[in-house]
C-alpha cells in the first residue's frame, strides 16, 4: 500500500491509543494504560522519526521532526509516558492536514486536463486528435459540442456556454467574426470555425499552464518553529555533548556525573509544550471552521488569509448565484406588462436558450396564461419568432434589438438603453411592426454579500471584485454589493494580472470564485478561497479554502480566525519558550530540579492545549452570533 495511506492509518491508530490509554489511567489501571501509550508512541512516531533520520542524511539539517524525537525520547526518559505519546500525535495530525493539502492541489490540474477537448472534426468530417490540428484549419462545431480550439467563426450562428473561461452566466451569441474559446460549450447552431491558435496555445491549455506555474511559484513559508529548530535543537545537542565530554577530559571531573548533568540538560530543553504548541492551535481552527462548512487545506494556508489585507471576488456564482431572473417589464404604447410576458412566454416555450426559462418561471409565479403559438422559428444566437394564434394569427418575435428588423422609436431605444446600463441583459418583443415591450433579466446578488463586504470593511479589509461580464453588470452588482473597485470583461490571464497588481499593492490578498476561469487566479492568489457548493471541481481543489455551503460571510470569518489562531500561536511559543529558558538557564548553573521543571514544562503543555482548543468555538466578531 501506498506511503500516504499507512501514514493515515498509523496516525489513527496513534489516536485511538492515547485516547483508551487516557480512559484506563482513570480508574488506576497504569500498566494497561501504559501498553496504549507505547503503542501511540511507535505509531505516531514511526514516520516522524523517518522525516527525522531523512532531514539528516540528505539535508544535513536537524529539522522539526528531529525535535520531535528529541522532545519524546526526552519525555520517555523521565518517565512522561503519556506527554511523549500527546507530543508525537499532534504532530503526525498536523502534517496530514497539510499532506492533505498538497495532495489536492496536484488533483486539480490532473482534474482539468481530463476535461480538455481530445478531437476536432475537420471540415471534410475526418476526427483527428487536437494535437494534429494547424492553424486556419477549418473546424466543425455541432450543437453541443465542447469547442476544441480557439477560433473565429467564418460559418453560422449560435449560442455559446462561456462560463468555462470567462464565468459569465448568460451564454453569448455568436456570429461571423466572432471569437470562441477550446472548452466553451456550442449550445445549439452549427457553426464552421477557422483555427487561430494551435492546441499548446489554446486558452484552455493555456489555463492550465497558468495553475501549475503558480503552484510552482508559490514556496511555502517555513513554520516558525522550523527556523527555531534550525537553531534551538543543534544547540541543545553541543550543549548537552560539551557538558558531557569537556569537564571530565579537561578540568578531572567525572565523567558519570557529567553525562547525568548532560542529560538533565537535554530532557530539560525538550520543548514539548513548544511542540504542541501550533499543532494544537491549527487542528482546533480547522476543525472548528469545518463545522461551519469552511475547509481549510493545511495549516500554512489558516496562518496566511490572517495576514490579508484585501479580497478579490468573481461576480458570478460567487457574488451572485448564477441564476438570471426577471428584474422588469416594460410595456410600449397601449400595451400592458401582462400582453407582453403571454406573448413572450407563448414564443420562449419552444426555446432552449437559459433566459427563456426565467421568462417562463416569470410568468408562472405572475400567474399569466401564455399565448398560443405555431409555426416557431428559431434563429441561432439572435430570438425566435411564431405565428400567434390569440392575435389572430399576427408575426410574434422576440430576442435582442438587432433582431427586431425594424426602425425603433428613439424613446424606445432609450428605455432599452437604461437597462443595459443598468447591467441587464435586455429581450425585446415585436408584434408585427410594433415593439410591444422589453424585459430586463438579470443575476440574483446572494443575499449576504452586502453585509459580508460591509465585515470586512470593519476589518479594514478592502473589497474588489474580478469579473468577464461586462462593464454594466459589473458595475450593477458591485454597487449592489458596495464593492468600489472593479474590474469587467477579464479573460483568465487577465484575473492572473489584476491579481497579480493586488498583491504587489497590498502584499496579502484572498481570491474567491467558483469556476474553472477563476482556477489560476485563485492559484495566484495568496489564499485562493473557492465556492464549495456547486463550483467546479477544479476550482475546489485549486483553492486553499473552500466553502462548501456557499456562504460569503466565511469569508470574514476565515480572515478573523486566520488573525486568531496567529494570535493564539504567538501566545503559546511565548509562554513555551519562556519557560524553557528560564529552566534552561537554572540547570547551566545546577540550580533547576529536574522534577519541577518536568512539572512546569508539563503544567506549561496543558496550557497551550487548553489554550489552542479555545479556537474551535471560535465566532465571527461584529456580528450576533
Amino acid at each position: 500500500m501506498k506511503a500516504d495511506f499507512w501514514k493515515k492509518f498509523l496516525t489513527l491508530i496513534s489516536g485511538i491509543s492515547i485516547l483508551i490509554a487516557f480512559i484506563l489511567s482513570i480508574p488506576g489501571l497504569h500498566q494497561e494504560a501504559m501498553l496504549f501509550y507505547y503503542t501511540s508512541i511507535l505509531t505516531g512516531g514511526y514516520f516522524v522519526l523517518f522525516s527525522a533520520i531523512q532531514g539528516i542524511v540528505k539535508q544535513k539539517f536537524l529539522n522539526i521532526n528531529f525535535l520531535v524525537v528529541i522532545a519524546a525520547l526526552g519525555a520517555v526518559y523521565i518517565n512522561q509516558i503519556g506527554e511523549a505519546a500527546a507530543v508525537v500525535f499532534f504532530f503526525s495530525l498536523a502534517e496530514l492536514f497539510e499532506d492533505y493539502g498538497i495532495e489536492r492541489s496536484k488533483r486539480a490540474v490532473e482534474t482539468l486536463i481530463q476535461k480538455a477537448p481530445k478531437t476536432a472534426i475537420l471540415k471534410s468530417g475526418k476526427t483527428v486528435q487536437v494535437e494534429l490540428v494547424k492553424r486556419n484549419t477549418i473546424i466543425l462545431i455541432k450543437p453541443g459540442d465542447l469547442i476544441p480550439l480557439d477560433g473565429k467563426v467564418i460559418k453560422g450562428m449560435s449560442s455559446v456556454d462561456e462560463s468555462m473561461i470567462t464565468g459569465e452566466s448568460i451564454p453569448k451569441d455568436k456570429n461571423e467574426n466572432d471569437s470562441v474559446f477550446s472548452g466553451t460549450i456550442n449550445l445549439n447552431g452549427f457553426l464552421e470555425v477557422e483555427v487561430t491558435k494551435e492546441n499548446k496555445d489554446s486558452t484552455f491549455n493555456k489555463i492550465v499552464r497558468l495553475i501549475e506555474e503558480a503552484q510552482r511559484s508559490r514556496a511555502p513559508t517555513q513554520e516558525f518553529i522550523d527556523k527555531f529548530a534550525k537553531y534551538y535543537t543543534p544547540s541543545v545537542v553541543a550543549a548537552a555533548f560539551v557538558f558531557a565530554t569537556v569537564p571530565a577530559l579537561f578540568f578531572g571531573g567525572i565523567f558519570n556525573v557529567w553525562l547525568y548533568k548532560s542529560l538533565v540538560l537535554l530532557v530539560i530543553s525538550c520543548p514539548c509544550a513548544l511542540v504542541i504548541s501550533t499543532p494544537i492551535s491549527i487542528a482546533s481552527a480547522i476543525g472548528g471552521a469545518a463545522k461551519r462548512g469552511v475547509l481549510i487545506k493545511g495549516g500554512i494556508h489558516l496562518e496566511e488569509i490572517g495576514k490579508a489585507k484585501a479580497v478579490a471576488f468573481d461576480k458570478t456564482r460567487t457574488l451572485t448565484l448564477g441564476e438570471p431572473y426577471v428584474t422588469d417589464v416594460i410595456a410600449f404604447g397601449n400595451y400592458s406588462e401582462e400582453e407582453v410576458l403571454a406573448d413572450a412566454a407563448g414564443v420562449e416555450q419552444f426555446s432552449s436558450h437559459p433566459l427563456s426559462k426565467s421568462i417562463l418561471n416569470y410568468i408562472q409565479e405572475k400567474g399569466i396564461t401564455p399565448h398560443v403559438m405555431e409555426k416557431y422559428e428559431n434563429v441561432s444566437g439572435k430570438g425566435g419568432k411564431a405565428i400567434c394564434i390569440n392575435c389572430n394569427g399576427l408575426e410574434h418575435a422576440i430576442g435582442n434589438v438587432k433582431f427586431m428588423e425594424i426602425a425603433i422609436p428613439p424613446t424606445t431605444l432609450s428605455s432599452i438603453k437604461k437597462l443595459e446600463m443598468n447591467g441587464k441583459t435586455v429581450v425585446v418583443v415585436r408584434k408585427e411592426n410594433q415593439i410591444m415591450g422589453a424585459i430586463g433579466i438579470a443575476d440574483t446578488i446572494r443575499k449576504e454579500a452586502k453585509e459580508a463586504v460591509s465585515l470586512l470593511d470593519k476589518m479594514n479589509v478592502e473589497s474588489a471584485m474580478l469579473t468577464g461580464d461586462n462593464p454594466y453588470s459589473a458595475k450593477y452588482i458591485a454597487n449592489k454589493a458596495e464593492i468600489k473597485t472593479f474590474f469587467a470583461s477579464l479573460l483568465p490571464h487577465e484575473k492572473v494580472e489584476k491579481i497579480n497588481e493586488l498583491k504587489k499593492k497590498y502584499k496579502s490578498i484572498v481570491m474567491v470564485g467558483d469556476g474553472v476561469n477563476d482556477a489560476p487566479a485563485l492559484a495566484t492568489a495568496s489564499v485562493g478561497m473557492a465556492m464549495g457548493a456547486g463550483g467546479s471541481d477544479v476550482a475546489i481543489e485549486t483553492a486553499d479554502i473552500a466553502l462548501m455551503n456557499n456562504n460569503l460571510l466565511n469569508i470574514p470569518y476565515s480572515i478573523s480566525l486566520g488573525k486568531k489562531t496567529l494570535q493564539v500561536i504567538k501566545q503559546n511559543i511565548i509562554v513555551s519558550l519562556g519557560v524553557k529558558f528560564i529552566f534552561l538557564s537554572l540547570a547551566v548553573f545546577g540550580l533547576a530540579s529536574l522534577e519541577f521543571a518536568i512539572g512546569a514544562d508539563s503544567g506549561v503543555a496543558i496550557l497551550v492545549i487548553l489554550n489552542g482548543l479555545r479556537l474551535i468555538r471560535f465566532k465571527l466578531p461584529f456580528t450576533h452570533e
